[in-house]
């Protein structure tokens, strides 16, 4: 059961008197009855939830144990984030309201993207990431064109009829996808998300209305995926989740653990433009630059459409203590088409991602490498718009 703790609300326990929640307090009344007891369980997830249970003080077993969700998230990503928070908000709502979340982050890496040993909830749900055929994964949603890792993986979805496992890559992000699947085959009513929805297609869709705007974040939703991306806060994104949830993005921001990293981070990114006008290069439409040297992973993306707005492709190479990452986009303000599928460039990688937009992961022992495939796709994407003139 859901509340705030500012309003009153008086609900019947089963078969047993009223109790009243007031002013944040929890007041039970349970008549005359001794052998009644109530279990009251707080959720560690979210602090705006919390479950009730009577039994009778002979019977040891609560009438209904909580049922723990696993969640994993495509972590540094606002999509990813908001993904989890409306599959929460989604689930209690309209599968299950005793429930407890835990949140875990995923991060396209070279090598194994899974240990299946943390797939350790009642129920494994994996949004806004790669498939995965384990038998303890009960929900995933996606919209990746790379979604699969192999053909059998692609098969193994193919078969599933669980109804709980959903695709389309036509969506502009997979929080739009979930608010979507959610309305239409599990009765979910997704107004109360709105904004969350709306803004996740305009970050992850790039539908900004020009690179200006893109890299200025004025928009809260803008400063909340430049935190998510930057924060080197491990758990910063776990306890964003339960508040995109159910608040509003501007109030988020007031937050004490989100208004202390925004300084820091607005100030570091006013610094990544100044590095990336030094490092970028563009040549036949397509920007190059190499930033491993520099802790500068988090960049804005769009930062280099904002310096080169002729370009259509760019190419940048990045560094963290985990992986090189060779981040291949597509200007979304260019006046000239793109036409090279970028998902299928990385693919041949082991990378993916969008047609427009995509990324491969090299091990962090691997930078060699990760310069050579830059240069080979930079060399591809400059051939193709020699080829459109």
């Amino acid at each position: 059961m859901q509340f705030n703790s500012h309003r009153s609300l008086a609900f019947k326990l089963p078969n047993y008197p009223i109790a009243k929640l007031q002013n944040g307090a929890i007041l039970v009344n349970l008549g005359f009855d001794p052998n009644i007891h109530l279990d009251i369980i707080l959720q560690t997830s979210n602090s705006i939830c919390f479950s009730l249970h009577a039994r009778r003080n002979n019977d040891k077993r609560v009438r209904a144990a909580i049922l723990r969700v696993r969640v994993f998230y495509h972590d540094k990503c606002f999509d990813g984030a908001s993904s989890a928070a409306l599959f929460s908000r989604f689930y209690r709502e309209r599968i299950r309201s005793d429930v407890d979340f835990v949140y875990s982050g995923l991060l396209h890496r070279a090598g194994v993207l899974f240990d299946e040993r943390q797939f350790d909830g009642d129920e494994n749900a994996i949004v806004d990431f790669k498939y995965s055929s384990s038998p303890k994964i009960t929900w995933w949603f996606d919209h990746h064109e790379s979604a699969f890792l192999s053909a059998a993986d692609a098969a193994h979805f193919e078969q599933d009829q669980s109804n709980r496992k959903f695709y389309d890559p036509a969506f502009k992000s997979c929080t739009s996808f979930i608010a979507m699947i959610a309305k239409e085959r599990f009765g979910f009513d997704p107004r109360p998300v709105a904004e969350l929805v709306h803004w996740t297609d305009i970050v992850d869709g790039a539908l900004y209305e020009d690179a200006k705007s893109a890299v200025e974040m004025k928009a809260p939703a803008m400063k909340l995926t430049l935190a998510i991306e930057a924060s080197s806060d491990r758990d910063f994104v776990k306890k964003l989740i339960p508040l995109l949830a159910y608040h509003p993005l501007a109030k988020i921001l007031e937050e004490p653990f989100v208004a202390a990293v925004l300084p820091p981070l607005l100030e570091r990114h006013e610094l990544s433009i100044d590095i990336l006008r030094q490092r970028t290069r563009e040549k036949d439409g397509t920007i190059f630059f190499d930033i491993t040297d520099l802790d500068q992973e988090g960049y804005n993306k769009f930062i280099p459409y904002y310096l080169h707005p002729d370009s259509i492709y760019s190419v940048g190479l990045s560094k963290s203590s985990f992986r090189v990452k060779v981040s291949v986009g597509s200007n979304p303000w260019s006046k000239r088409e793109p036409t090279v599928n970028l998902a299928k460039v990385c693919e041949r990688y082991g990378g993916g991602g969008h047609a427009r937009v995509g990324a491969i992961s090299f091990d962090v022992t691997q930078g060699a490498a990760a310069h050579q495939a830059a240069l080979e796709i930079v060399k591809e994407l400059r051939a193709s718009v020699r080829q459109q003139v």
